[in-house]
């Protein structure tokens, strides 16, 4: 499949915007000016004002003169380039692949796209009737070519959409100017004689670079498809990634559901076919007024299960705002993972952590209560209970031992542990009751103590003497005590934990 280019010309970009945002300045001659030693200088017009004579370089107070009423506004750096990447990100309906050609222009990868419009001269004029129905004053190009698509949509009086192989043909009526070549450069060429590209296409290549240098050459080549032009897209394209183009907008929530559906499962297929699950998926949607809205998933676990992905995005399609009518999804799966062929058996005892239900199971929980709220612990090669578990959101990473069956645990720490006061009949045994935020607790009855050390190589010494205690309404409770320096006082008491 040959390649196939289109280059979008935004001849009045600064202007249009403007007039789009006030209205009344649509029959008015509008320029903008930026500072220039001291002056102010014209650097775009609109066509009223151009119809007045009024140039980009031309002196702002000139401008006044030849077009008595014009609307002069000082722009800002870098406006443009602003615009046109909102403009290229409305394109990403037509392509995945589209770049920003500063200072006035798109250029977008069409290969294998334009059959979705019914060939390429459709393509071309759904686009241009689209931009313009948004108040843009365009020109378009296409051509098996970045440069040659320059060229057309630029400089040719006809001819708009290049046949494929086309580009000599097509280059030798237009100026050295559609080559994108330098001022000096064209200067040059002019006082040669050389009006028209057809001129000097036919010279060696050794001749061209001698008398006009190597970029000239560059340029022409490119143009002509012998010499290498890369595009480089605005948005890095995902490697899985799936469209449908709708023949005719929807707005109702069914077809949605059915639609998003389809899409879903075209895509599991295909990650089926090459062993892999997604682990994040983005749909994003192009409605017919322009607009543009995405909605995002992620999964515990590598999937491929349409259902399942289906159920996640349901739950966001409140979100989904389909105005006058939804006209293209693109779904994407920013981050895919190998997906086992293993089968979680019933019969084979409890599902792991990694297992595709309790994946499932967390994905639907997270999508409802956010994936904040969900934490899985891991115990850790560590004595002192603060440290001795960490949190992770990997459902696959294994632990680097296992949990002590043979020691109590509360379910939940307190961090850091909270002082009590305590009263024990002996240093070494348990309290028999203890005050903690301002409640009096009487204990019936106590194991432990539990001595844990502090770890040495981490910090200073020192010790814990841990209890389960119970007090007289049956709550448990994780209480230790250690050495005090204070005189007078053998321990200090602290309570770290609650047993269920």
């Amino acid at each position: 499949m040959p390649k196939r280019f289109v280059s979008i010309w935004f001849k009045y970009l600064l202007t249009d915007r403007e007039a789009i945002r006030l209205k009344s300045l649509r029959e008015l001659p509008v320029a903008f000016t930026e500072p220039d030693h001291g002056r102010m200088l014209v650097m775009a017009t609109n066509v009223h004002a151009e119809h007045c004579g009024v140039k980009a370089g031309m002196a702002a107070a000139d401008a006044r003169v030849l077009a008595p009423g014009i609307q002069l506004f000082e722009t800002k750096p870098g406006r443009n380039i602003k615009l046109l990447k909102g403009l290229a990100e409305w394109c990403l309906r037509y392509t995945p692949l589209v770049m920003v050609d500063a200072p006035d222009g798109l250029l977008l990868d069409v290969t294998g796209c334009t059959h979705l419009k019914g060939g390429e001269t459709e393509f071309l004029k759904d686009m241009v009737s689209r931009l313009r129905g948004l108040g843009y004053t365009i020109r378009p190009g296409m051509a098996d070519t970045i440069g040659c698509a320059w060229a057309v949509a630029r400089c040719a009086e006809s001819g708009l959409i290049v046949p494929v192989g086309g580009q000599r043909n097509a280059l030798m009526p237009l100026p050295p100017a559609s080559l994108r070549l330098g001022l000096d450069l064209l200067i040059k060429l002019r006082e040669l004689g050389f009006y028209q590209v057809g001129s000097f296409i036919h010279l060696p290549k050794s001749v061209l670079k001698r008398r006009f240098g190597g970029n000239m050459v560059l340029r022409l080549y490119q143009a002509l498809g012998q010499e290498a032009e890369f595009l480089l897209p605005l948005k890095e394209p995902v490697p899985y990634s799936e469209r449908v183009a709708l023949l005719e907008p929807i707005r109702t929530r069914e077809v949605i559901e059915t639609t998003v559906h389809a899409l879903i499962d075209t895509l599991c297929k295909r990650l089926y076919g090459e062993g892999l699950g997604l682990r994040s998926a983005v749909l994003t949607y192009c409605r017919i007024d322009g607009k543009s809205g995405q909605i995002s998933i992620g999964t515990n676990h590598p999937s491929q299960r349409t259902d399942h992905i289906f159920k996640l995005f349901a739950l966001q399609f409140d979100q989904v705002a389909p105005g006058l009518g939804i006209e293209l999804f693109i779904l994407d799966a920013p981050k895919t993972e190998p997906a086992t062929d293993k089968q979680n058996l019933l019969w084979n005892g409890k599902p792991a952590a990694d297992s595709e239900e309790v994946a499932e199971l967390l994905d639907n929980v997270g999508a409802r209560v956010g994936k904040d709220h969900i934490h899985r612990y891991l115990p850790l090669e560590h004595h002192w209970p603060e440290r001795a578990a960490g949190n992770t959101a990997d459902l696959t990473e294994s632990p680097e031992n296992d949990w002590p069956e043979d020691k109590i645990r509360p379910v939940q720490l307190l961090e850091p542990p909270e002082p009590i006061e305590a009263m024990a009949l002996t240093p070494d045994y348990a309290p028999r009751q203890f005050v903690y935020r301002h409640e009096r607790h009487i204990i019936v009855q106590a194991d432990g103590p539990e001595r844990i050390s502090h770890e040495w190589w981490i910090e200073d010494g020192g010790y814990r003497d841990y209890y389960v205690a119970e007090d007289e309404e049956g709550m448990r409770y994780w209480l230790f005590g250690t050495p005090n320096d204070l005189p007078g006082q053998t321990r200090r008491w602290f309570i770290h934990g609650y047993f269920p």
